[in-house]
């Protein structure tokens, strides 16, 4: 078994799934974080960062104002 998973962590398959894996965190981080500002806090200016800023670490970024209004 510990052979196993030593093989499957340097397998780049696997590396490559956990790429995909973190690319759609992001991108579902950056999505929802687009659609909560515009739907709870509009007002409050806000310039979303890049998708690749979500990519190096993937959580919302939406200011600490908006996350507050949306209770």
């Amino acid at each position: 078994m510990i052979l196993l998973t030593l093989f499957l962590k340097s397998d780049p398959v696997m590396n490559d799934m956990d790429d995909v894996k973190n690319n759609m965190a992001a991108l579902e981080f950056f999505l929802q974080d687009k659609e909560d500002h515009k739907n709870h806090c509009p007002k409050i200016e806000w310039e979303q960062p890049k998708l690749e800023k979500y990519k190096e670490e993937p959580k919302s970024y939406l200011p600490k104002e908006c996350k507050k209004e949306e209770k």
